[in-house]
């Protein structure tokens, strides 16, 4: 015996089912289909999802003779479990990578991937980057930051992590053009700025997050960088580097010729502020020290954008 079921909803009543036996297919749908033959139960709808037994893990726990195969979503930690009768365990389902944004937006967490060609006078170097990105940085929790540098093939391996595609590209300060360097040889070989007396901040129309990112990115400014060195307690390296944004030893660019130093050692990071005519604002690590400094405008330093 077959039956089919079909549920209309009437606003501003309740209906409260009794326990009910039911022989043969059940069908739940929109547009009176009946149920597929292979389905025992078929809910059939294109703007709504099912929802399981929403549980807290006590009252999981206290669940009698859970049958094999049960699966309740727990509310304590927000994930679906299922019940195995030869562990005699719960165990979480396990959740993949894929990730869809509700209306189809991105969020700040989710990464992205950005195309970075040289003819836009900021790339160095022609590649194509997916980058991470984090929120709810002590300090500056609304902020969303990238998780690597810009530049950088991935985020790096370790507070030392001492490789090129780690270290990402280097800038002068208020340039908009990005330099490689292999260790051997610098991209864009160009003549080095030796000397910028400029008396103003980062222009945005130079900012390479925002030239290469849009929509709002930017360079952190000088008390940005300041909030979040304070609130994470960096007081070194290895505080840096176990914050969620992971900062590394990337090394820099020298102010005298462009050329490179301190890469797994040194960590320095512009920020868009200057803090005289010839000098600005970054975030500098080394050995037991973490701080805000000021520097020539013309070393070349990371960057690490947020919006």
């Amino acid at each position: 015996m077959r039956k089919l079921f079909h549920f209309f909803v009437l606003t501003g009543f309740f209906f409260m089912i009794p326990s009910l036996c039911i022989f043969g297919q059940v069908g739940i749908n929109s547009n009176l289909s009946a149920p597929d033959p292979s389905a025992g139960l078929d809910v059939n709808f294109n703007n709504k999802g099912v929802l399981f037994p929403r549980l807290t893990q006590g009252q999981i726990e206290a669940i009698v003779n859970p049958a094999n195969g049960l699966v309740v979503f727990c509310t304590t930690s927000n994930k679906f479990f299922t019940y195995l009768s030869d562990l005699n365990k719960w165990k979480e389902i396990a959740y993949g990578f894929s990730i869809i944004n509700p209306g189809g937006g991105w969020y700040c967490g989710d990464p992205f991937t950005t195309s970075h060609i040289v003819v836009n006078g900021v790339a160095p170097v022609d590649k194509t980057v997916t980058y991470g990105t984090v929120t709810n940085i002590p300090g500056e929790p609304a902020k969303c930051w990238i998780t690597g540098n810009l530049g950088s093939d991935h985020q790096a391996n370790a507070v030392d992590d001492a490789s090129e595609a780690s270290a990402g590209w280097y800038w002068q300060f208020n340039r908009k053009q990005g330099y490689r360097h292999d260790g051997t040889a610098r991209t864009p070989n160009t003549a080095w700025i030796t000397s910028i007396g400029e008396n103003f901040d980062w222009q945005a129309a130079n900012d390479p997050c925002s030239l290469e990112f849009g929509n709002g990115w930017r360079i952190p400014t000088a008390t940005e960088w300041t909030n979040v060195d304070a609130a994470g307690n960096w007081t070194n390296p290895n505080s840096a580097w176990n914050s969620a944004l992971k900062m590394h030893a990337a090394g820099y660019l020298f102010d005298t010729g462009g050329s490179l130093d301190g890469r797994g050692t040194n960590g320095i990071y512009w920020s868009n502020m200057q803090s005289a005519s010839g000098k600005s604002w970054g975030l500098y690590f080394f050995s037991s020290s973490c701080f805000i400094s000021e520097y020539n405008k013309s070393y070349g330093f990371s960057i690490r954008c947020i919006r």
